[in-house]
């Protein structure tokens, strides 16, 4: 069920990310965790650690757009390997009436050394690919020999 509220402007959240959701949506958390192919234990654990600040109506989470812009980057984030202390760093440096260069900047800094990282690590896979092929492609050469060392022992 999603449920409706109207607000003065509608948050952005915060990042520069335009969504196309209307900002006075709210979700509840069952919506928000299947919409976002997470579970309800981990949008609960973004929440104590200050990721996500849902509404409140009793014990019901409240999802707004906000937090559902949050959510994509602290996805985003987990996805291309910066941990939630990053993402919660660049999170927080936004400010909706200033520049946000020092987000832009942080974020491009630790961008920069992920992508260093993660250019690292596809070399380390890339040199384990060609050890296992080798490796594999001697062992089926030892099968094709005894293979036929035993073809030819039976004739």
């Amino acid at each position: 069920m999603t449920v409706q509220m109207n607000t003065a402007g509608g948050v952005a959240g915060n990042t520069n990310i335009v969504s196309n959701e209307p900002a006075e949506e709210l979700v509840r958390i069952g919506e928000m965790a299947k919409k976002y192919g997470v579970t309800l234990r981990t949008l609960r654990f973004y929440e104590d650690k200050g990721l996500l600040k849902p509404e409140r109506d009793g014990a019901t989470r409240l999802y707004t757009h906000r937090d559902r812009v949050r959510l994509k980057l602290i996805l985003l984030g987990r996805k291309v390997g910066f941990s939630l202390r990053e993402v919660k760093q660049m999170m927080d440096l936004y400010d909706p009436t200033g520049t946000n260069t020092k987000q832009l900047r942080l974020a491009l800094e630790k961008s920069e050394k992920q992508l260093v990282r993660l250019q690292k690590q596809r070399a380390l896979i890339d040199d384990a690919i060609n050890e296992l092929s080798g490796a594999m492609n001697s062992v089926r050469q030892m099968v094709a020999e005894r293979a036929a060392a035993t073809s030819a022992a039976a004739n």
